[in-house]
């Protein structure tokens, strides 16, 4: 299991996730037709070329898919029982087909579920970051976590 127990999560732990991804213009094809988006700043070169990006932008949803994808791994993994909401939703610079994304992940915050004593809630803060080290999305992620097992 690679994913951490609620207990072994503190505020302020950061990971840096190893798993880096080039995204391209496949997937933004994909994922913007598979979720029925036919937004032309996604799909349209030729219109997006006259304007001030010059081609197609990333879907923010797929951006925010693989930025919390990306942090399962190393945070989750085996440990959640559900993802209780996503807050805060920024995409500050946009992300383009060839840019190689890598995600840092906070713990900001943990508290103990009232109702569920086996289980706390946990409150993450993701960072997406391009090749050039700009943001390109973050969001806080709240989730309920198993804790470790007696």
């Amino acid at each position: 299991m690679a994913g951490l127990w609620f207990d072994e999560l503190t505020v302020g732990q950061t990971f840096q996730h190893a798993i880096r991804r080039t995204v391209t213009e496949t997937d933004n094809v994909l994922f913007s037709t598979m979720t029925h988006n036919p937004a032309q700043l996604h799909l349209d070169a030729e219109y997006m070329a006259s304007t001030p990006y010059g081609r197609p932008l990333m879907n923010s949803s797929f951006t925010l898919g693989l930025m919390v994808g990306i942090s399962v791994g190393d945070t989750t993994l085996g440990t959640a029982v559900a993802n209780l909401g996503w807050d805060e939703v920024r995409f500050p610079t946009p992300l383009f087909a060839g840019d190689t994304v890598r995600v840092e992940t906070e713990v900001i915050e943990l508290r103990a579920s009232k109702s569920r004593p086996d289980q706390g809630i946990v409150t993450f803060l993701h960072r997406a970051f391009n090749q050039k080290n700009e943001l390109v999305a973050s969001c806080k992620r709240s989730g309920l976590q198993l804790k470790k097992p007696a």
